[in-house]
């Protein structure tokens, strides 16, 4: 038997029956984003409220465990630290996939051993390749390679 009502109606019907289960499925989630912006407003806006008000010539001084500090703040750093904190990431981001397919060595078979073989090979010879050139030595050894490399140049022996 046909239906008395058109095809429009029909589709009508139907995107609004499909935009009420989206809307279903998504309250949650703009209920919790209106919680963490009213959170926000209540941990910003209560303490300019109900803070103290008092202007005194310690109030603007950094207080470093105890020590009054001295100097600037902008010292300049050496590109060592950087270093250390890039291999870290590196060889950090390492051990985590190579856990990660520790757990699933089993059902990834010979495909996944061989893949995270050459994954641990490639950085293995990335880290040959820093060794050798240096870029590990931090120490005197650096220093006084690089010294004797400019005194056999003929620069100056500084």
């Amino acid at each position: 038997m046909f239906s008395a009502t058109p095809a429009r109606y029909r589709t009508q019907q139907r995107r609004s029956a499909l935009h009420l289960i989206a809307t279903a499925t998504y309250w949650p989630f703009f209920a919790y984003l209106v919680g963490v912006v009213g959170l926000l407003a209540l941990m910003i806006g209560l303490p300019q409220l109900l803070g103290q008000r008092h202007r005194e010539p310690g109030t603007d001084k950094p207080y470093e465990g105890g020590i009054a500090s001295y100097g600037s703040a902008q010292v300049r750093l050496s590109a060592k630290y950087f270093l250390y904190a890039v291999f870290f990431v590196i060889f950090d981001l390492e051990v985590v996939f190579l856990v990660a397919w520790a757990v699933a060595a089993r059902r990834l078979g010979w495909s996944g051993f061989v893949s995270a073989a050459v994954f641990a090979g490639v950085l293995a010879v990335s880290l040959a390749y820093l060794w050798r050139t240096g870029a590990l030595d931090w120490g005197t050894t650096a220093l006084l390679k690089h010294r004797k490399a400019r005194t056999a140049s003929g620069g100056s022996k500084r």
